[in-house]
């Protein structure tokens, strides 16, 4: 009786037997509330066909990562890189209200199975406000503060790391963490409650909260532990010159300026990388004499030196010298050539 019971209300909540430790993330997007939808099962990550893919099903999705509003459903085959060839479609079709607290609970049994990743779903949510950083030059470098109990407070540079900086830079959206220290002045220190100090970071978590920490409110710092955290801005990257956007001179973004990349101990290796970023298909490697038929860059060299293992999702991921350090020029740069899918 007890176990009819049991089952009774599984279906009626909707939790089912054996999506109720299920997860849902989204991967490739400009931070963690944007991307390609991916659920687990069984300990494998799987996407999610579009087939009826809507509002609500993003509504879902936003409410079970702790995300803002839903915004957009866009294709997941535009956040790169794309899903694997051997990465299994785990759902085919859901049916969303838009009140469900999982996307697991809205699964539909289809009878024939035929999506492929051409047809992943994407979800893009609000980014809920809870961490920022101030008083710096733009929104990614700044005194550190987060909100609690609809009041924003300061962080404590009390156990404080740079793998702490770096899930705060992967929140907001922001580039890689090059910086962190103890804050500030008098003029740039934070006012008010000074929320969270001992925060510890593996910096693989997807927000500030989701890391060990003291208890809200209770620490004994002043303002003058306050936490500073510098990040790069959001990296892109681009080919140009070329016939198609998976053929041309490399270039990438970075303060604003687009720039160049020399060649020296450039390779298959991180070619292989670029392809992969662009969601473009095989490298073709090219003579240097080749890469010059897409002309020359003008105005900066960002990167020089940058070493691959092949494996990196993005190019910023791959060693290379501080920004704008080269011993290069113009005929040095970088030209890659993607076969495109």
């Amino acid at each position: 009786m007890a176990l009819l019971f049991f089952l009774i209300l599984a279906f009626c909540t909707g939790l089912g037997l054996s999506g109720s430790s299920s997860r849902t993330r989204l991967v490739g997007g400009r931070h963690r509330c944007e991307g390609r939808v991916e659920v687990e099962r069984d300990g494998q990550w799987g996407t999610v066909c579009d087939d009826g893919w809507g509002m609500k099903d993003v509504e879902v999705v936003c409410r079970e990562l702790g995300c803002g509003a839903a915004t957009g459903t866009p294709s997941g085959t535009l956040y790169k890189p794309l899903a694997e060839k051997d990465q299994k479609v785990l759902i085919q079709a859901v049916s969303c209200s838009g009140m469900e607290s999982k996307l697991i609970h809205c699964e539909q049994e289809e009878d024939v199975f035929d999506c492929s990743h051409n047809e992943d779903a994407g979800a893009m949510c609000e980014i809920p406000e809870t961490v920022r950083l101030v008083g710096g030059p733009g929104r990614c470098k700044g005194r550190v503060e987060v909100k609690h109990r609809e009041q924003w407070g300061t962080v404590c540079k009390a156990g404080w790391n740079l793998s702490a900086a770096k899930v705060v830079c992967w929140q907001l959206g922001c580039g890689r963490a090059t910086l962190t220290q103890r804050c500030c002045n008098k003029d740039t220190q934070g006012q008010g409650p000074i929320w969270l100090s001992k925060v510890s970071c593996s910096g693989q978590e997807g927000s500030l909260q989701d890391c060990p920490s003291g208890l809200w409110g209770k620490n004994n710092c002043t303002h003058d532990e306050d936490t500073w955290v510098e990040c790069e801005d959001p990296f892109d990257l681009r080919l140009v010159g070329g016939d198609t956007r998976c053929s041309g001179r490399l270039e990438v973004l970075h303060k604003g300026e687009w720039g160049s990349v020399c060649d020296d101990g450039w390779g298959e290796k991180e070619e292989k990388v670029v392809c992969k970023q662009l969601g473009c298909g095989e490298s073709i490697f090219l003579s240097a004499k080749a890469r010059r038929n897409f002309g020359l860059g003008a105005g900066r060299i960002w990167l020089d030196d940058v070493h691959c293992s092949g494996k990196e999702q993005s190019l910023e991921q791959c060693r290379h010298r501080f920004w704008g350090h080269h011993n290069c020029n113009h005929k040095e740069d970088v030209a890659v050539t993607c076969l495109e899918l």
